[in-house]
């Protein structure tokens, strides 16, 4: 791919799987730190589990995160941290030292469904191969390597978790459509239940852009034949524009040959860079026994 063009499908996860299980060796540096992912929810004075990944999608070991109540956490090894969730109700904020954004958790009062009733209230009906997902419920462990969640029979990854809330990397080697999740956090097994996951494929001409040069941006989907959502976005104005704004919608055409079309407008020679994730479609899961 020319060094003046870049167009990917973002975050490109997979990459993180050299951290699995602790491995020291080779982890990125923490200057490239880019990415705070923190559960949905976290249970007032509950431990949970949050995790920092770089700009190639890798966890990162040694990043210093400040929350807005002044607590602050150093991720270790595995590119995650331990914390204890505060004990006052309400929506905190956390930011990786010295970048900018803010990531916000909503803090909730334990209630007797929050420590005691096993279930799942939401997860995403499709899902990209190459990006995370979340999952929420009650009676995860707010330890991540604690849960241990399967897609198709593959282990996958939890980079964070807390008791009602788990954010999950399909396995690298899941093949793309319909498939089974199981979920197991210690002694508590939850109902599996079915998701379609999607690889996105990007085509597009990788030769230099010129100014005032119109580009079309094609992404298939393999792993469905329904129309499917894909969100755009230009993470680099400046260079290039894109057709609908800086973060554009498109549909899929669904059937055999399923895929979504995009445009870029060159307004300077220079690196550009477009990001493409799937829209997800948020569900109450319904247990795979039953489907």
């Amino acid at each position: 791919m020319s060094s003046r063009y870049r167009a990917v499908i973002l975050p490109a996860l997979s990459a993180l799987l050299f951290a699995w299980g602790a491995i020291a060796q080779h982890a990125p540096n923490p200057a490239g730190a880019r990415i705070l992912l923190l559960p949905r929810r976290i249970v007032s004075g509950e431990r949970a589990t949050l995790a920092v990944l770089d700009v190639n999608g890798r966890l990162t070991p040694g990043v210093t995160v400040a929350f807005s109540n002044g607590d602050r956490l150093t991720t270790d090894q595995s590119g995650r941290a331990l914390l204890v969730a505060p004990l006052i109700p309400g929506v905190i904020f956390a930011a990786i030292e010295g970048r900018r954004g803010r990531v916000p958790t909503t803090i909730v009062a334990p209630t007797e469904t929050e420590l005691s009733l096993v279930e799942i209230n939401s997860a995403p009906r499709i899902a990209s191969l190459s990006d995370r997902f979340d999952v929420l419920g009650h009676v995860f462990c707010g330890y991540a390597d604690a849960n241990s969640v399967t897609t198709g029979g593959l282990q996958a990854i939890v980079l964070a978790s807390s008791a009602t809330s788990l954010v999950v990397l399909p396995p690298v080697d899941l093949e793309p459509g319909l498939t089974s999740v199981k979920i197991n956090c210690g002694k508590n097994s939850f109902p599996a239940f079915n998701m379609t996951f999607l690889e996105l494929a990007l085509h597009a001409d990788s030769s230099p852009l010129s100014p005032g040069e119109h580009r079309g941006l094609t992404v298939s989907v393999r792993g469905t034949q329904a129309k499917i959502a894909l969100e755009a976005k230009n993470l680099a104005p400046d260079i290039a524009e894109l057709t609908g704004g800086d973060t554009a919608r498109q549909l899929s055409s669904g059937g055999a040959e399923n895929a979504a079309h995009f445009e870029v407008v060159g307004r300077k020679r220079g690196n550009f860079i477009i990001s493409i994730r799937l829209v997800p479609v948020i569900a109450h899961p319904t247990p795979k026994s039953t489907q």
